[in-house]
């Protein structure tokens, strides 16, 4: 008796991982739903400010934050100085350095960040991937982030970043940023 409810537990959480890790995630559009371009360099030059939260794959919400911005833009290079403030009160800074390496590719690192991020602009669209350390409460986890943005107006990016770890999916970014 006791064993098959340990084989009914292990198939039902298996089936829920599965359900988890199959879930459709956006594709770089073939057609746009807007005439609006996004351009990270013009987008995140100056200040900006975005909310978000993390929410795990069982819909729970552990974490809010916000984070303000310091863009500059040199011609060649896109720093973005991010300063977190989550709802603990805990902070964290994080500096991205991207490049530009053609019309709509990019490619960027940050502290954290293993080996280099690569990302590419369609229309409004933005796909971003890159592995990092991701600081947490008791060290950090090695996790892999597909994120995905979408200019909204000129001053309002929506982002979803699919986080995973060992391909199964641990849950879901969402942020929004405006241009102040």
């Amino acid at each position: 008796m006791i064993a098959r409810r340990i084989l009914i537990l292990t198939l039902a959480v298996i089936g829920l991982a599965a359900l988890a890790a199959c879930s459709a995630k956006p594709r770089v559009p073939k057609t746009f739903l807007s005439d609006r371009q996004l351009n990270l360099e013009e987008f995140f030059e100056g200040k900006t400010v975005a909310y978000g939260q993390f929410q795990d794959v069982l819909g729970n919400v552990p974490r809010r934050f916000k984070v303000n911005i310091d863009g500059t833009w040199d011609g060649e290079t896109l720093t973005l100085v991010e300063d977190f403030i989550y709802d603990d009160g805990a902070t964290e800074q994080r500096i991205w350095t991207l490049t530009k390496t053609g019309e709509d590719s990019w490619t960027g690192t940050a502290p954290g960040v293993l080996g280099t991020a690569s990302g590419i602009e369609r229309g409004d669209t933005f796909n971003w991937k890159y592995k990092i350390d991701l600081p947490v409460k008791d060290g950090t986890m090695r996790v892999n982030f597909d994120d995905w943005m979408w200019l909204l107006s000129d001053d309002r990016l929506l982002n979803r970043a699919y986080v995973s770890r060992y391909g199964v999916r641990l849950g879901e970014v969402i942020l929004y940023f405006e241009k102040l």
